[in-house]
């Protein structure tokens, strides 16, 4: 993955060109034969209707999306399909082909759908007409001169550990990964999260170099009225931003974010959930890039019906095969999926390319959703998630092939936000949910609200799938309940935590055995609680286990050590949460079983990741072998923001 000094134009492919015509054709004819609203006299009109469209679409379609790019956008891409098909409608009656009804939106799904077909089985992935068409409209919107020194594209592959990528390397599922490992062109190295080994963290640190005070995906805040703030929701997320910025973010200068939970300080934003309600930086030029080859969109639509097929295949054999650990996924997951996994993906790709292709943009971060969504609800390390890094790799494929077509070079950074541990939940190990357990330590005539799911860390509720309406009525409800409740129990991963909300500041260890005095012994003795964290009066910070006490401040340790096997830096990272203003007054880290690699999620999933133990703390990050890196430890992800920053500052030098 050498930088590229002599730059190319993308060169036509008859054999590519050849496959669309007979793709768009066949397309057209599975909808007749089936009925569909497709009225065909002879298969010989619609040979000629498709190449007359062809040509059509060469030389009207930039000018069509270019004067529908609003409603294009507001549509999040359906008003390609009506376009594709309105035009179909009005010019197949020429041909003697009627196109009406549902045909106006299935036969461009249908062209797009078999010639992607067809591209897979003659494996044929040749790109060179859609970087054609990117590059033209690029050439027109590139008002500057070309920069001397490159930029940078920055991909996060969210929840993929560096063990599991190394072995999905080895596997074979990421050959174009494995060429730029063994390139000598790029170090990989592994890093360490925070012990909130989350995307809210993780991201708060790289992109604003600040995730101070994020103790887990959600938390209370007794100071602040008992509010539950979160890594989500419309509007938690922008408050969060304000308060961990100070305007020097990752990407404010000349940045672009797409796909992201925080903005790193740029306006220049698709899909990125601190600015989502901005409608005025919906519309976004980028967005061209999407829709700048009439089959592009269609092309998305189709793979994303493709993988919801895959989701109810998967859920079926998984049943058949009683894969364990499992968890029931259910029918709202399936879409979810499909959005995560392609829409979301290929849009990114899309746009990141366009901003390669246009060369202004310095530094672009997007994160890809679809192994992360994956991994928690079929395994780490399930068929399902090797697919979903065989596609991730074709994208990453897809970015370092435009830069031979780019007018300036651009060097990669591939990155994870956090990995992911494997294991059956408490629910499914215990028998009852760890809220009713919770509840079962204490007084009956407390009222206890839990929260126990935490796997929106992948905002997807900043897809176009989301209903924003709905979700800010929910948050309104959910407040009202916390207000009502005495105790309140929340999960990320396998990390829980109690607040005792009747009191204002955090409960020592000594008050907590006061007020409650089986609550603490019947945490840590559970079989499936690995320790607790809590604040003692007279000792400080505590890690408390079954047959041991790990006094943080002194480093003495009574017993057996309750930390063994959550790494080496597990105190650093304990006394560091024990330090946050809203760390609660108990918090639960369940057991690592370092052996069989496994933890228990305090949620239903099955790879879960928020605290300590195993892979969900070792993710990876590949960057440039000529950049100046340390060769010490990165831990934290404040320090990944420090690396790229002062990297990123070389570069313009």
């Amino acid at each position: 993955m050498e930088i590229i000094k002599e730059k190319q134009s993308p060169k036509r492919s008859l054999k590519r060109s050849l496959i669309v015509f007979i793709g768009n054709v066949l397309g057209i004819y599975l909808i007749s034969v089936l009925g569909l609203g497709a009225e065909v006299s002879q298969f010989d009109d619609i040979i000629f209707l498709v190449l007359f469209i062809s040509l059509i679409n060469s030389l009207f379609w930039p000018l069509l999306t270019r004067i529908a790019m609003p409603f294009l956008v507001l549509t999040f891409g359906v008003g390609v399909l009506i376009l594709n098909g309105i035009l179909l409608q009005i010019f197949a009656p020429i041909f003697d082909i009627q196109i009406k009804g549902a045909a106006i939106i299935l036969a461009p799904l249908a062209m797009a759908a078999v010639t992607t077909i067809l591209s897979s089985l003659i494996t044929i992935n040749d790109d060179s007409s859609y970087y054609r068409s990117v590059l033209r409209d690029a050439e027109k919107k590139r008002k500057n001169e070309i920069k001397d020194y490159p930029g940078v594209i920055i991909v996060e592959i969210d929840g993929l550990a560096y063990e599991v990528l190394r072995e999905a390397v080895e596997r074979g599922e990421m050959p174009t990964m494995k060429k730029m490992i063994e390139s000598g062109d790029y170090n990989l190295r592994m890093w360490e999260t925070d012990l909130s080994s989350q995307t809210g963290a993780s991201q708060a640190g790289i992109l604003h170099g600040n995730n101070e005070g994020i103790v887990a995906f959600r938390w209370i805040e007794k100071s602040n009225g008992n509010q539950m703030m979160q890594c989500s929701g419309i509007t938690k997320v922008p408050e969060l931003e304000q308060r961990i910025s100070d305007g020097n973010g990752l990407l404010v200068d000349n940045g672009a974010s797409r796909s992201n939970l925080f903005s790193g300080d740029t306006d220049n934003v698709i899909f990125t959930f601190s600015k989502i309600m901005d409608f005025k930086k919906l519309y976004n030029k980028a967005w061209y890039s999407v829709f700048s080859n009439p089959s592009n969109f269609a092309r998305i639509i189709a793979l994303f019906l493709a993988d919801i097929i895959r989701e109810i295949w998967s859920q079926i054999t998984h049943s058949i095969r009683n894969v364990r650990p499992r968890i029931k996924r259910g029918i709202a997951y399936i879409p979810t999926r499909a959005a995560t996994n392609v829409f979301m993906r290929e849009i990114n790709t899309s746009t990141l390319i366009g901003d390669m292709m246009v060369g202004d943009v310095d530094v672009a971060y997007s994160t890809y959703l679809g192994y992360d969504e994956i991994a928690h609800h079929s395994g780490v390390r399930d068929s399902d998630a090797w697919i979903a890094l065989r596609a991730m790799d074709q994208q990453i494929k897809h970015l370092t092939d435009a830069n031979k077509y780019c007018p300036r070079d651009y060097q990669f950074v591939i990155q994870s936000d956090h990995g992911q541990t494997n294991g059956a939940t408490f629910t499914q190990r215990y028998g009852e949910t760890f809220e009713d357990f919770v509840k079962s330590l204490l007084p009956e005539d407390m009222t206890v609200f839990a929260k126990m799911n935490s796997d929106e860390d992948h905002f997807a509720g900043s897809s176009p799938f989301s209903r924003e309406k709905k979700k800010i009525k929910k948050e309104q409800e959910e407040e009202k309940e916390l207000n009502d409740s005495e105790v309140i129990v929340l999960a990320s991963g396998n990390l829980a935590m109690i607040y005792l909300t009747q009191w204002s500041q955090r409960l020592t260890y000594e008050e907590l055995n006061n007020y409650f005095p089986e609550l603490i012994p019947g945490i840590i003795n559970n079989e499936y609680v690995g320790f607790i964290l809590v604040k003692s009066q007279e000792h400080g910070d505590l890690a408390i286990g079954k047959n041991g006490t790990y006094y943080l401040d002194s480093g003495e340790i009574e017993g057996e050590n309750p930390l063994e096997g959550f790494g080496d830096n597990i105190v650093r990272h304990l006394k560091r949460t024990s330090s946050f203003e809203h760390t609660p007054d108990i918090l639960v880290n369940s057991f690592y079983d370092e052996k069989a690699d496994e933890v228990c999620a305090f949620e239903e999933l099955v790879g879960s990741h928020g605290g300590a133990g195993g892979d969900q703390s070792k993710p990876f990050i590949l960057y440039p072998s000529s950049w100046n890196v340390s060769d010490d430890e990165i831990i934290g992800a404040e320090n990944i923001y420090k690396l790229l920053k002062e990297n990123l500052a070389e570069l313009k030098k």
